[in-house]
């Protein structure tokens, strides 16, 4: 197998953990998987890895999110605030271009919260499609996401606007 197609597979594996830490509510997993300043040569003595605007993040409705401490704080929110979540993903590809690789995807996401009142089960189910730029930076320990864009896809009408029903 050629080194594209290994860099390729790399960068898909990255992106499932990415799905899969989120799925698990595992935030030290998630953590790992973002860029760190350090994975750029940034002196973490001289720089806050918090403020260091190297990572950003925009959630479908959200404004954008930049710098670790941002983006960790929206990923713990989430999670605290989701009791199930699960991706289906869809329409995925993978571009390598060097040291960068940039995944798109639509996001079939299913997620669920407490029971209205607070009991034992999951409230209801709740469906989204999104769609997803996920972008990686490789480093010395692997492919790291750099940043992840997703927006809400518009449900489409029945009828489009200004167009009659036949009769």
């Amino acid at each position: 197998m050629s080194a594209p197609h290994l860099d390729v597979e790399e960068v898909e594996a990255a992106n499932a953990a990415y799905y899969e830490a989120q799925e698990s509510g595992d935030f030290e997993r998630l953590t790992s998987l973002w860029l760190t300043p350090s994975d750029l040569g940034v002196d973490e003595s001289y720089h806050d890895p918090a403020d260091t605007g190297v990572i950003s993040c925009v959630h479908p409705g959200w404004p954008v999110l930049t710098g670790r401490g941002e983006v960790l704080r929206s990923y713990a929110l989430i999670m605290a605030n989701t009791d199930y979540i699960q991706f289906f993903l869809t329409d995925t590809h993978v571009s390598v271009t060097g040291d960068t690789a940039v995944v798109t995807c639509t996001e079939n996401i299913l997620s669920g919260g407490p029971a209205p009142d607070d009991g034992d089960e999951l409230g209801p189910l709740v469906g989204q499609l999104v769609v997803a730029t996920n972008v990686f930076r490789r480093t010395a320990d692997g492919w790291k996401l750099w940043s992840h864009h997703a927006s809400p896809v518009l449900a489409e009408t029945d009828e489009e606007e200004g167009e009659e029903s036949p009769s």
